[in-house]
């Protein structure tokens, strides 16, 4: 096992360094001069001359991108052109944030898709024709319609829930928490789409274990169906659902621009879709490297999860 994390780990480091590199590439060819930015569109030349040499504009491209190189190895991702902040305060004030929505639609939908799709393992069943047609339509509705709707007849017409905003909750290590009030709306559209994918995954998967020789011995001998479901095909059919539950996770961590805009949650992706507007480059990057150690981490933790879930991995390293 340890063996295998390390692994993993120092193969990160080609990936990292890869996407690291299209990201300043990227950003360096986007049209723009990021001095006029910083000092205005009609600034004086020599300001912008001055603007250029303190923050290194004027430099040549090997030479910024070797300190972009050298900088990221010592985790400092540089410094936000409109804010003027250190890029890891911003990104990481933003992260924060966006843990407490991606945690709460992380369980929400991990709960309802492996319930739901166990539920419909019953082929051509009244609650598999109702859950198929629900995960249909689960993974075809755009996220931010589904959180208009939601908006309009949770806060405009019944006025259960507050339309938008972060709230005021508990602090917890330092961060303030959301309030629960604030929370539940954009939690439950971000949930949606994955937890239809979750139910589709874990209603295949469970129906290809229940037409195993191993369960259909255990019938014969006497065993419950609920035992049968839970005990005996749900264990085997563990490893499909929890790739798609940690990658559908990270990617929740990464950020969901759509939902955090519709419900001005302040969050990464707030910060990405205001980085990208008022092209303040070093945050785009900051944000980009972030969301790929995210998955980076999430599949390595996949793969230590199908180590603990499957023997025959752990024999077969061993």
């Amino acid at each position: 096992m340890t063996r295998t994390i390390l692994t993993r780990l120092i193969a990160v480091i080609p990936v990292l360094w890869a996407a690291a590199t299209l990201v300043w590439i990227f950003m360096f060819i986007v049209p723009g001069d990021p001095a006029r930015l910083l000092s205005g569109q009609s600034a004086d030349p020599r300001v912008l001359t001055a603007v250029r040499a303190e923050w290194g504009l004027d430099r040549p491209p090997l030479d910024r991108y070797l300190t972009f190189m050298g900088n990221l190895a010592t985790g400092n991702l540089g410094k936000s052109y409109v804010q003027r902040l250190p890029v890891t305060e911003i990104l990481g004030r933003a992260f924060a944030r966006t843990i407490f929505l991606a945690l709460a639609a992380a369980i929400l939908a991990a709960g309802a898709g492996v319930i739901t799709g166990a539920l419909a393992v019953r082929r051509g069943g009244a609650v598999d024709v109702i859950v198929t047609a629900g995960t249909l339509a689960g993974v075809s509705i755009p996220t931010f319609w589904l959180g208009l709707v939601l908006m309009i007849v949770f806060a405009s017409w019944l006025r259960w829930l507050p339309v938008s905003g972060y709230g005021e909750g508990i602090t917890l290590l330092g961060v303030q928490a959301p309030s629960l009030s604030h929370l539940v709306l954009p939690a439950v559209t971000l949930a949606v789409f994955p937890a239809a994918l979750i139910a589709r995954v874990t209603r295949a998967s469970l129906l290809e274990q229940i037409g195993a020789e191993h369960i259909r011995a255990a019938r014969a001998r006497g065993v419950p169906p609920s035992a049968l479901l839970w005990r005996h095909a749900f264990r085997n059919a563990l490893a499909p659902i929890t790739t798609i539950v940690g990658l559908l996770t990270a990617s929740l961590l990464g950020g969901a621009i759509a939902t955090e805009i519709v419900f001005a949650w302040p969050g990464i992706g707030q910060e990405v879709f205001r980085a990208l507007r008022m092209r303040d480059l070093p945050v785009v990057e900051g944000a980009v490297l972030l969301l790929t150690a995210i998955f980076l981490a999430a599949n390595l933790l996949v793969d230590l999860a199908y180590a603990v879930i499957d023997p025959r991995l752990r024999s077969r390293r061993s």
